[in-house]
């Protein structure tokens, strides 16, 4: 019997597929044993259920856990844990630099300890995708992509040396090279198998089942819009994933979002993902299962599945599930899959019952809600925050509102009604060419992400807007940087097949390179007039981007207000060239007659698209450029990759640094202990992101991180970005709290990663204070309000924190992935009680804290007790709710973390 194949409910069954046999644990065979009501059950459930069946084992799987979910309750509240192996792990550079450096350093560290370096290595397959690292410098120009592959493959040149020592170094490992496409765009397109078939050791003949994974970046959910179950988590515990640890989860609530009708001409899967992230994210689905069923789901082609799948994490949800049907086969074909392996996808999932038909009875959900498709209208999302949609009839109000508000930010007192006022212009001089900038400047406007460079119709879409727009002679405005980053190869091909490309071209929309761009922050620099006038007259500028991520100080640090939108209205308003227009009823501009120019004009139909996309887009496309998608080019073949076990750290390097996580661990850990003396380094309101607390962007040169390199012998123009720096632990706590938009209340009127000292009261940066309490014996906290947390699931906002001395975060509540960042690193996250607040504690974050019920025995969801004393004052107490959800992470949390935990017991032969 192979391990961890106990098979309590005879489930072990054969399938016959093409002409080959496969080894399946049937789902059914639960309810032949009077166990549940699996075909009930929604899908995603039901690829859990496979999940605990094939690796029950008694211990981490145990019989009566895959009872309780066969039997799940959709009126039950989330109380039973299970371990969830997903079947592959998928990491981004940004990430992954991170998660291979700690793979790396357990390895020295289980070497020092007597252990076997080679112990740490992937159990289950990895792939790793560089595609963070692509920077906008070069714009508007054919050259564009070469210059900015150049510059990126010398900024980063060290971190790919050290992937390269890892791909040779580990096994089951796998990296893309740069400038092949963003990871999830190439997930869907070429790494997911849908059905993965393998020959564990003991079986035969191969095993079939569900193609699972988790993901070092939110946006993993992307994949769900294929079928495929995952969903981004922190990099540390994908390492643990990688090391063979299953994920410790509570049995999860489903909320069925059912659709029906079809998008109205005008709309774009763009509109509908915007118009579902605000209903969801109001519904309240955080830590939730989201899966898509309804008869619209016929009319959404996999692309638009994808694209409501990736935006998962705005909307709060741990998934946003779409079951395999006969559109997932029609894709799978249509990219390039093999013909076996669509087989296998279809008549597994027919035999599992885990494929989709019409007319077959709805799951059973926790909570139901629904959407006629009919009804979605053109809309963006911003300023701030990507669930803030504002239909497009609307967006001119919503943006003088949001200006008003950010002026008064700012100290100058305004109305909305009154805007006018305050909308003077200045004329800037570049390139040979003299405008107007003001309020509302529309500065960058970018084609990017995955979220919407995955996605035929509305790249094409935007293509064919451009044309019409060339056609009536209209023009880019000429202070707006534009960008084309498709995520993915195939899409220059069918746009140039299309005579597309050439027309976005022609708007200054060139390739700049196949990477996340401007949506995870690398928008690059303005140009210098435009950034000189921006900063010397305090402009509140735009850029709209087709991405997922609008968060304050992360597309750019001279943009103040940022919106999301489809690839066609990305290229509207850069012909536009301000946000203060109504693009339904004002010109758009006008053509060389003087006439004007409505959007609804030059806007392309439906069945356009439709006729443009048969016509351009083919199977032999896909198969064409990931024929050696491992291969890489020139620059990456021809790189010295170092070789060994163990990875030979320099001091001198700025890139790669030997993380001190494991410095002098004990082979045991000590118990836990309550916390006390505590003090506060920072009080934080309301959405504070993991952008807040761990930026990816660019480095300013007066920061604690910029000094640091500078005093390394960096250069500014070398600091290249947080996000490529995070293989250094001494930048990135030098950039924890750093974000040039955090706001800390402990130091009132300041922007960035400011506090006080106390008790003295001196103000000095995040880090300065850190280092000094630090020299003083004090542990910090953090306090701060509603979801905290939110956006990338970014493991660099759990360490950075840790080794600034922060052992524990006080909050109102918290994002999914970030919580269990701060419970994976020894971080202790606390939840105030319903209802509660630092205000309505009346907290001021000067006091002096004490956590107590810590040392007494912690257990899932404990409360504990916490004092706050008042320099010279009474003390106030107050309870939490410790936040370690399972027995797993409360174990975690004893050994100091995932990691420690993973080595201890690789070290004892567990």
């Amino acid at each position: 019997m192979a391990p961890g194949s106990n098979d309590s409910y005879g489930s072990r069954a054969r399938l016959q597929s093409g002409g080959a046999s496969y080894e399946i644990f049937r789902l059914d065979a639960l309810e032949r044993a009077g166990v549940g009501h699996v075909g009930r059950l929604p899908f995603s459930l039901r690829i859990l259920l496979e999940n605990l069946l094939r690796h029950e084992d008694g211990a981490s799987v145990r019989k009566d856990e895959i009872a309780a979910l066969a039997s799940w309750d959709p009126a039950g509240s989330a109380e039973r844990e299970i371990a969830f192996t997903p079947a592959r792990v998928l990491l981004q550079d940004f990430t992954g630099v991170p998660a291979v450096v700690d793979l790396a350093a357990m390895r020295d560290a289980i070497l020092e300890m007597g252990g076997d370096p080679a112990r740490i290595n992937p159990l289950e397959p990895a792939d790793l995708v560089i595609d963070h690292s692509v920077q906008v410098d070069s714009y508007g120009s054919p050259t564009a992509f070469r210059d900015n592959a150049r510059l990126e493959f010398e900024r980063n040149r060290e971190r790919y040396l050290f992937l390269r020592w890892g791909q040779q170094a580990f096994d089951n490992f796998r990296v893309v090279p740069p400038d092949t496409g963003i990871v999830h765009q190439v997930n869907l397109e070429y790494l997911a198998q849908v059905v993965f078939s393998s020959a564990p050791a003991g079986a035969s003949p191969p095993r079939a089942y569900p193609d699972t994974l988790v993901g070092t970046d939110s946006h993993t959910t992307m994949i769900n819009g294929l079928g495929v179950l995952g969903w981004g988590v922190g990099g540390i515990e994908a390492e643990a994933a990688m090391l063979g640890q299953p994920i410790s989860m509570l049995i999860p609530e489903v909320v069925g979002m059912k659709l029906i009708g079809r998008l109205r001409e005008g709309t774009t899967a763009t509109d509908l993902v915007l118009t579902v992230t605000q209903m969801l994210r109001a519904r309240g689905v955080v830590g939730k299962f989201v899966e898509f069923y309804g008869p619209g789901l016929a009319s959404l082609a996999l692309p638009d599945r994808a694209t409501l799948a990736n935006m998962a994490p705005e909307y709060g949800a741990t998934i946003g599930f779409f079951p395999v049907d006969d559109e997932t086969l029609r894709y799978l074909r249509s990219s390039g899959r093999d013909d076996s392996r669509v087989d296998l996808v279809e008549s597994y999932c027919k035999e599992q019952g885990l494929f989709r038909t019409a007319g077959a009875a709805d799951p059973l959900f926790s909570d139901r809600l629904e959407l006629d498709l009919a009804t979605v209208e053109p809309c963006l999302a911003g300023p701030k925050r990507p669930q803030d949609r504002i239909p497009l009839k609307d967006s001119k109000s919503s943006f003088r509102k949001a200006l008003a508000g950010m002026l008064k930010e700012s100290g100058a007192p305004v109305d909305a009604d009154r805007i006018d006022e305050y909308k003077q212009e200045v004329e800037v001089r570049q390139g040979g060419a003299t405008f107007p900038l003001r309020h509302g400047s529309v500065v960058i406007s970018a084609i990017t992400s995955c979220t919407n460079t995955s996605n035929p119709s509305v790249m094409i879409g935007a293509g064919l807007l451009a044309r019409k727009a060339l056609a009536r002679g209209l023009k880019t405005k000429p202070w707006v940087k534009t960008s084309l980053a498709p995520g993915s190869q195939v899409v220059i091909d069918y746009l140039r097949r299309a005579g597309l490309l050439a027309d976005l071209e022609a708007l200054n929309f060139h390739l700049v390179g196949f990477g996340c761009t401007t949506c995870i922050g690398n928008s690059g620099p303005l140009p210098d007039a435009i950034a000189s006038a921006v900063t010397r007259n305090k402009l509140i500028v735009a850029a709209v981007l087709s991405g997922n991520r609008n968060f304050e100080g992360r597309i750019n640090s001279h943009v103040r207000a940022n919106y999301l939108a489809s690839p066609p209205l990305a290229v509207a308003y850069a012909l536009a060239g301000d946000m203060d227009i109504d693009l339904l009823s004002e010109p758009i501009g006008h053509d060389a007659t003087g006439a004007p120019v409505l959007l609804s004009e030059i806007w392309p139909s439906a069945e356009e698209i439709r006729d443009t996309l048969d016509a351009a887009l083919d199977r032999e496309m896909f198969i064409r450029r990931y024929a050696a998608v491992f291969e890489g080019d020139d620059s990456w073949r021809g790189l010295a990759v170092p070789t060994g076990d163990t990875y030979a750290w320099t001091e001198e390097s700025t890139y790669i640094r030997r993380p001190p996580f494991f410095k002098d661990l004990p082979v045991s850990p000590s118990e836990p202990v309550d916390i006390r003396g505590a003090r506060v380094l920072a009080l934080l309101g309301d959405s504070v992101t993991t952008d807040h607390i761990s930026p990816a962007g660019s480095i300013p040169e007066e920061s604690p991180a910029g000094r640091y390199l500078i005093s390394r012998g960096v250069t500014p123009r070398e600091f290249n970005s947080y996000g490529a720096r995070r293989g250094n632990h001494e930048v990135m706590m030098r950039g924890t709290f750093a974000n040039i938009r955090l706001r800390n209340q402990l130091a009132p009127g300041t922007e960035g990663g400011w506090t006080v000292h106390m008790p003295d009261g001196a103000r000095m940066t995040i880090f300065e204070a850190a280092t000094k309490y630090r020299e003083e014996g004090i542990p910090l906290v953090v306090i701060a309000g509603k979801e905290y947390g939110t956006g990338s699931s970014r493991d660099w906002a759990a360490k950075g924190p840790l080794l600034l001395g922060v052992r524990a975060v006080i909050a109102e509540s918290f994002e999914r992935i970030h919580r269990s960042n701060l419970a994976g690193m020894g971080v202790l996250p606390l939840q105030l009680l319903a209802g509660e607040s630092a205000a309505t504690l009346g907290l001021t974050g000067a006091e002096t804290y004490g956590i107590e019920g810590i040392a007494s025995g912690l257990k899932p969801s404990l409360r504990v007790r916490i004092t706050a004393k008042a320099d010279g004052g009474p003390a106030r107490a107050f309870e939490a709710v410790a936040r370690l959800d399972t027995p797993q992470e409360v174990e975690y949390y004893r050994h100091g973390g995932i990691l420690q935990y993973v080595l201890r017991n690789l070290l004892s032969g567990r």
